[in-house]
């Protein structure tokens, strides 16, 4: 399988197993649009409209290789990086934060949420994988950009995965301090056992 194919497929199958099954499967169930990201001059929407900007580098990123290596060229390579060995572990991690991503999904079940939802409280997910991570999904989103990277080891991988780990770091800071509002005592119990990525 070339790597035009892989990321290609890749992309597509996390997308979906990542945000658009689990957002379908919660609104389904529960009736609650579990998208909270709107329009509004703050953070938490700033956020959220960078993060679309974000993950539209990976999409762009594959087009310009489908496109061939005179549009390809111009997403700046690293040629240093561009070694079979870091291509293949890339595409390991990006499978292993695909099936991370799945299972923590799967896990937090009704709860999940793009953003804060203030308006519907949800269930407080503690087991599974959020036994090892505050933060699995994010942690699979993490481990995903880097596995991008060593696949297509230019600036538009790098700008995403840079981007990306500051948006994560802000967003979780929002998210987390309003878990402790909403789950008081039980969430600070929670962050002293349980690290923030891993």
């Amino acid at each position: 399988m070339t790597i035009k194919i892989f990321t290609t497929l890749f992309f597509v199958f996390y997308m979906l197993a990542a945000f658009v099954w689990p957002t379908y499967r919660t609104w389904k169930q529960t009736g609650i649009n579990p998208l909270t990201f709107g329009n509004a001059d703050n953070a938490h929407d700033l956020v959220g409209k960078w993060f679309k900007i974000t993950i539209g580098l990976v999409p762009v990123n594959i087009l310009c290789l489908w496109l061939g290596k005179n549009v390809y060229r111009y997403t700046l390579t690293v040629w240093y990086l561009e070694k079979e060995s870091l291509k293949l572990l890339g595409i390991v991690l990006c499978i292993a934060s695909w099936l991370w991503t799945v299972v923590a999904q799967y896990q937090m079940g009704n709860s999940w949420r793009i953003g804060i939802d203030e308006t519907n409280k949800s269930a407080f997910v503690t087991k599974g994988l959020f036994g090892l991570s505050r933060n699995p999904i994010f942690f699979g989103m993490l481990l995903t950009l880097i596995g991008f990277l060593l696949i297509l080891p230019n600036a538009l991988s790098l700008l995403a995965l840079a981007c990306g780990y500051l948006l994560m770091q802000v967003q979780i800071r929002l998210e987390e301090e309003f878990l402790a509002k909403q789950y008081g005592k039980e969430y600070k119990t929670y962050q002293q056992k349980v690290r923030r990525w891993i």
